[in-house]
């Protein structure tokens, strides 16, 4: 079943979401583009960092969840988002910058677009994008673990399960196309307080397909599970919730 984007519960932790989008971007080395894309802004907070990065430049935002493009207009400050898919969008004419932050782990076979993507910038410019790396880990393993057992199987089957490649695959791919790339790994450890904040954390992003899945008599028994196995996996200290999060990072300059 299709699933929907809840825009505040993804804003939790949103320092912590928005580190990553920070390190990709501070390695574009663009001086002075006419126009820069945000390809799955989500709810706009860091599309705003673009403009700040680049003043001059035209800014768009783009996103496939009407619901997190209706948060991210509420911004206002002269950005302008729009509902896309990017398995079909294609720009009026390629732009200087193009970013993708924490989206393409989303699309099945999203390898497959990556030349697509790269002619969607004009010669010369900039496609980055940032995936999470982390789909070993137990925040995603005991989801997998959970949802493979009964009453729950029949439900989830199916749902959309983001994953992503490593740094290497990426590079080869985009050094084949032409681009210089810069590709690179980093492991976050996010120190998360709350109750339930691993919990909290994955049911805004790669849990929610999951959770939307399952009826209502079912979905507060799995959750309870789910947050009793986490917190086993993710112990508390006296300082917080340590979350291991790598991310996967890549930077192309396209031929002139």
């Amino acid at each position: 079943m299709p699933h929907t984007w809840d825009p505040d519960r993804y804003l939790t932790y949103a320092d912590e979401r928005g580190r990553p989008f920070v390190d990709l971007v501070a390695r574009i080395a663009a001086t002075a583009p006419r126009t820069v894309v945000d390809l799955g802004c989500g709810p706009g907070n860091l599309t705003a960092l673009l403009a700040e990065r680049w003043p001059g430049a035209d800014v768009l935002g783009l996103d496939s969840s009407p619901e997190m493009i209706g948060k991210a207009r509420e911004l206002g400050g002269g950005l302008r988002f729009q509902v896309a898919d990017l398995r079909s969008w294609a720009p009026a004419e390629p732009v200087d910058v193009l970013v993708s932050n924490a989206t393409l782990q989303w699309v099945p076979g999203h390898l497959d677009l990556l030349p697509r993507l790269v002619d969607a910038v004009a010669p010369g410019g900039w496609f980055a994008f940032q995936v999470p790396g982390n789909f070993g880990e137990p925040s995603h393993t005991i989801r997998d673990e959970l949802a493979a057992e009964a009453p729950y199987a029949e439900h989830a089957a199916g749902v959309a399960v983001p994953s992503s490649h490593d740094p290497a695959v990426y590079l080869d791919v985009l050094a084949g196309l032409g681009c210089t790339v810069d590709a690179w790994e980093t492991t976050y450890l996010h120190l998360l307080t709350g109750p339930d904040p691993v919990f909290t954390w994955v049911s805004g992003t790669g849990a929610r397909p999951t959770l939307q899945a399952l009826p209502d008599d079912l979905r507060p028994g799995f959750e309870a599970e789910f947050k009793q196995r986490l917190a086993a996996a993710y112990p508390e200290h006296a300082y917080g919730v340590v979350l291991p999060f790598r991310r996967i990072f890549v930077v192309a300059r396209v031929p002139a």
